[in-house]
């Protein structure tokens, strides 16, 4: 057995954690980062809707954006593990989205909620729990799909 595959098989009991009982961790604070970047680079759009967008879009399109270069280079352990990431990350978007209506968490620099905002101006905030759990369910998806094309391509390549 390989050191890849090991590292997979320790991130299973990470993964259920999160699909039983999401709480903001220690990649949740890049992926706070990454947000705020995002507001930042469509903030030159000049599009007040597709600014506050851009925080989400480019924290979710990043890990994709990773996994698809690693997969052109041929690094399908490494993809997948973008893909974990990339599900991770669409479960902390899961819970920000569903807190658009109560507005219950803690936001960076104690500025407004993006999806109160967005949702509210596509008529959807009272349907922000429901959305969030079906976002929740396809990060589980992803989260799990990453686990299995990195534990896979460990194994496939027989590589340390």
């Amino acid at each position: 057995m390989n050191i890849r595959f090991i590292f997979v098989v320790a991130l299973v009991p990470y993964a259920l954690s999160l699909m039983l009982d999401y709480q903001y961790h220690f990649i949740d604070g890049a992926n706070l980062l990454i947000h705020e970047a995002g507001h930042l680079l469509f903030n030159f759009f000049g599009n007040k809707f597709l600014m506050v967008a851009g925080g989400t879009i480019l924290q979710l399109a990043l890990p994709m954006i990773f996994a698809a270069h690693l997969l052109l280079n041929k690094d399908r352990f490494g993809a997948g593990l973008c893909f974990f990431w990339g599900g991770e990350s669409l479960m902390y978007t899961a819970v920000y989205l569903g807190d658009a209506r109560a507005q219950r968490l803690p936001l960076w620099g104690g500025g407004s909620h993006d999806w109160a905002y967005m949702l509210g101006k596509i008529g959807l905030i009272n349907y922000c729990q429901e959305i969030a759990s079906f976002l929740h369910f396809v990060a589980v998806i992803i989260l799990f799909a990453g686990l299995y094309f990195a534990g896979k391509s460990s194994l496939d390549n027989h590589s340390v």
